[in-house]
């Protein structure tokens, strides 16, 4: 039997309809609306689409949005002054810095000078030391996507082996960190689950991905994980957004999968729509805190 197609932008649209009602009660209740400021270096055509959809995104719930548009040649002072403008900016709830970042940039030097209070991405180190302790202030937008998924599918984490396929600060590093603890805002079947973070040079890896219950793959390679990879039942998880001259894919061979698994994410509409949608709920959280 095909497996269950995860349709993650069903459920943003699902989210944005309850983000969009916060919103507005937000604005009842404070006279303004969130506020999320973009900050995109030069004009990386993939990163200039991102920008605009989570413009439009912020749009559809009520989200005022600013975008910062520099050129290429961007010093890193320069950047690091309008961070510092934006953290000093009382309007400006929310700061996403797009990457990647040209190359006289520090892109860690530039992610750390975003307030913690305004770091949506959960970047700073502050965020992801409150993260990994059990008590985040914000949770990083991707790997939260993946778990929204799980939790509104009725797909348990708790009990089950989950291995993890990419050790990325962005993505493994936190999603494995997530599913492992033990309280979770989601209730506890979406977290206390027996982790395993995989990367490309982990040994028998085909082997190790067999014994997942429930397989995430963030490598960044292309159909990296093979249809015989997957045991039988298991729920697939693709992070990848890979460009290829056929078009957008996965992380895994999503044609060789959906025969073996029981259930998995599609390239496009599957974890990606939820990471923007993860972005907003991040905002909205952060125009909260800001309050406090």
């Amino acid at each position: 039997m095909p497996a269950l197609i995860l349709d993650g932008k069903r459920l943003a649209t699902e989210i944005e309809a309850e983000l969009a009602v916060e919103v507005a009660d937000f604005v009842e209740n404070n006279g303004r609306e969130p506020c999320l400021a973009a900050v995109l270096v030069g004009d990386d055509p993939a990163s200039s689409i991102y920008v605009k959809n989570k413009r439009l995104a912020c749009e559809r719930v009520g989200i005022e949005s600013q975008l910062h548009r520099l050129p290429a040649a961007t010093t890193e002072d320069e950047l690091l002054g309008l961070i510092a403008q934006l953290n000093n900016d009382d309007e400006v709830n929310g700061i996403l810095v797009q990457l990647p970042l040209p190359s006289q940039v520090r892109e860690q030097k530039v992610l750390d000078a975003v307030h913690p209070l305004k770091d949506v991405d959960c970047f700073h180190p502050e965020n992801v030391g409150r993260m990994v302790q059990g008590r985040p202030r914000y949770l990083p937008c991707t790997p939260h996507g993946c778990v929204q998924i799980l939790h509104r599918y009725g797909l348990k984490a708790a009990g089950r082996h989950v291995v993890v396929v990419g050790r990325s600060e962005i993505v493994g590093k936190p999603l494995a960190t997530m599913l492992a603890q033990k309280e979770s805002a989601l209730g506890p079947d979406a977290c206390n689950a027996t982790v395993t973070l995989c990367h490309s040079r982990t040994s028998n890896l085909p082997e190790i991905c067999r014994q997942a219950d429930i397989l995430i793959a963030a490598i960044g390679k292309p159909k990296f994980v093979q249809g015989d990879w997957i045991k039988p039942g298991a729920v697939v998880i693709d992070v990848g957004i890979n460009r290829l001259p056929e078009g957008l894919c996965g992380d895994v061979d999503f044609e060789a999968a959906k025969e073996v698994a029981s259930a998995i994410t599609p390239v496009p509409r599957g974890v990606g729509p939820m990471t923007i949608t993860m972005l907003l709920f991040n905002t909205l959280a952060a125009a909260r805190a800001q309050l406090a």
